[in-house]
Parts: C-alpha cells; sequence; structure tokens
C-alpha cells in the first residue's frame, strides 16, 4: 500500500497535459446531440402527419 504522503512522481507532468487536453466538459457534443433529436423527431412527425 502507498503512503498517504503525495510526491511528484516523474510521469506526472505529462499525465496532467493529457488531462488537460483530454478531460472537458462535452457540452459541444451535447447540444449538437440534443439539436439532431429535436430535427429527427420534427422530421419524422411532419412525415407522419401527412
Amino acid at each position: 500500500m502507498k503512503p498517504m504522503i503525495w510526491r511528484p512522481e516523474a510521469n506526472d507532468e505529462k499525465v496532467n497535459q493529457y488531462l488537460d487536453h483530454f478531460n472537458h466538459e462535452p457540452w459541444i457534443e451535447f447540444l449538437v446531440g440534443l439539436m439532431l433529436f429535436v430535427m429527427l423527431f420534427s422530421i419524422l412527425i411532419f412525415l407522419g402527419i401527412f
């Protein structure tokens, strides 16, 4: 078991760069998915009417 005291390790800087690059909130993807869902739902409704 590792001790509870944190000491910098050799690859900490690489890990931090990786997390800064890839760890973000997916708001853009969420909004794009929501817009696609609304558009497809609307298209299905309009096709069902006619």
